[in-house]
């Protein structure tokens, strides 16, 4: 079924309109124009910042013109993600969206249902003559998941309305107020290469099928690690028979789990089926690890690449796969004053080899400052142990829940009277451009919620139709009451 068929139309057809636009982060140049363009179309008052930042100002219904003015906040870009045997081209090719039974989800890649729909959700107020609000404000952001920079560089002046929406949450049923802060860390480790080495065999050997998912939101789950669990059979077989390192690749995007591991290794002629044997078995003990958790998880053993990396000298080698194994990651800390929710965490996000160096990146978060700045520092640590040059940035505010918001006490009551039950009050553990903008506009009230999306930053990311459904009502419900 197309999903610009789907009900609520309005919403449907301006995410189907998204999917067919390139959109990753930091390639948001296409849908600014696109969405300018429409928001022009139907007459309507647009600015833009440097950066592509947009802000669009829809009149309130007829009547409600003297109520505050609220703002409808999210992000236009996207996080690009895709199995290894799915062919496509973020920079040119559309989200092939399937609708399938009670959900949509895309083909082999990332939806980006992560923040489409709530964008969409804002687009569709420019054409819905049946829901009744206050004057609105559009406030889409560019470069939301690599770094926050759209917010970061948004002018503090840009919009007006003292009251905001935040559409960038993905669980039915739930408002958020508050979120955790974060910043990320880049390791440089120098390597060293021998010679080409005799009596010694090539192999990859790869860690696969992994469900991934977003570094906040499904850090709780103890989903594996591809990169740590690679280093853990890599350093097995480094103590066992001598083998050498030449390449290790894994993870992509500093707030996704990583899926899939490789590395290029070399082990003695004479210890063939003792490595291939070492490594079937880590394939069993994993997949009982974590059963229940990684049904695809597969460790195996491939052809070399044609073009075969000199190796590692041994001691760097060994530093290197140290460093992975010492680094922090899942979960470091739960939530006294909410709870279920996590505070601190870790994700060991990326890992690519250089000729001459080893790049680390690791994304962090709290949402408590001084527990984030020294979880910062502990990795810092890591890495000056190892030898390894660290530099951090990306930082983004944590948001503080505040349980005396209007907004909320509106949701609240509006999600009672709609639905007959309470409405789920937390916070998340993920950085929402609400921290950022509670940081430059004080005062300002602020809420988010949205559908059911599960799997975000993976290509297992679909999202659940209908919520899509229900979440759009209790918008409309929610702006009525603030109308």
């Amino acid at each position: 079924m197309d999903i610009a068929n789907l009900e609520p139309k309005f919403l449907w057809q301006h995410f189907a309109a998204l999917c067919r636009i390139p959109r990753g982060s930091k390639n948001e140049a296409a849908v600014v124009a696109h969405v300018e363009a429409e928001a022009k179309k139907r007459g309507l008052e647009v600015r833009r910042d440097s950066v592509g930042d947009l802000a669009i100002r829809i009149k309130a219904t007829p009547g409600r013109e003297s109520a505050p003015p609220l703002v409808i906040q999210g992000h236009l870009d996207m996080v690009c993600e895709k199995n290894a045997d799915t062919k496509h081209d973020f920079e040119r090719d559309p989200i092939r969206a399937v609708a399938d039974g009670e959900w949509v989800h895309a083909t082999g890649t990332t939806l980006g249902a992560d923040n489409g729909i709530g964008v969409a959700a804002g687009l569709a107020l420019m054409d819905d003559r049946s829901v009744v609000h206050p004057p609105l404000e559009l406030l889409l952001t560019i470069d939301e998941e690599s770094g926050m920079t759209g917010a970061l560089s948004m002018p503090a002046d840009f919009f007006a309305g003292r009251r905001l929406l935040n559409l960038d949450s993905e669980e039915d049923g739930t408002l958020y107020v508050g979120c955790a802060g974060g910043g990320n860390s880049e390791l440089k480790l120098a390597l060293r290469r021998d010679a080409s080495l005799k009596g010694f065999k090539a192999f990859t050997a790869r860690v696969t099928g992994l469900r991934g998912g977003h570094s906040g939101l499904n850090i709780n789950e103890n989903r594996a690690n591809a990169i740590k669990l690679l280093v853990r059979v890599l350093r097995d077989a480094a103590a066992r028979m001598s083998l050498r390192l030449g390449s290790i690749e894994g993870g992509n995007k500093h707030n996704a789990i990583p899926r899939e591991a490789t590395a290029t290794v070399y082990v003695p002629t004479r210890k063939d089926a003792d490595f291939r044997k070492l490594v079937q078995g880590w394939g069993k003990v994993l997949r009982e690890e974590f059963a229940g958790i990684e049904p695809e998880l597969k460790v195996e053993l491939a052809a070399p690449p044609a073009a075969r990396p000199k190796p590692i000298t041994a001691a760097a080698a060994g530093r290197a796969l140290d460093l992975l194994c010492a680094l922090p990651h899942g979960v470091l800390g739960m939530s006294q004053a909410i709870p279920g929710l996590v505070e601190t965490s870790n994700n060991l996000a990326v890992v690519a080899t250089e000729d001459r160096a080893l790049r680390i990146v690791t994304s962090s978060r709290s949402s408590v400052g001084p527990t984030l700045q020294a979880l910062l520092g502990q990795v810092a640590a890591t890495a000056r142990l190892a030898g390894a040059d660290v530099a951090q940035g990306g930082g983004y505010p944590a948001w503080k829940p505040n349980m005396d918001s209007h907004l909320l006490k509106v949701a609240r009551e509006t999600y009672k009277k709609m639905y007959g039950a309470e409405a789920k009050v937390t916070a998340i553990h993920a950085g929402l451009e609400t921290g950022i903008i509670g940081s430059r506009v004080p005062g300002i009230d602020m809420l988010s919620f949205g559908p059911q999306i599960e799997g975000a930053h993976s290509p297992t990311e679909r999202v659940h139709v209908a919520s899509v459904a229900k979440f759009y009502e209790f918008l409309k419900g929610v702006l009525l009451a603030l109308a």
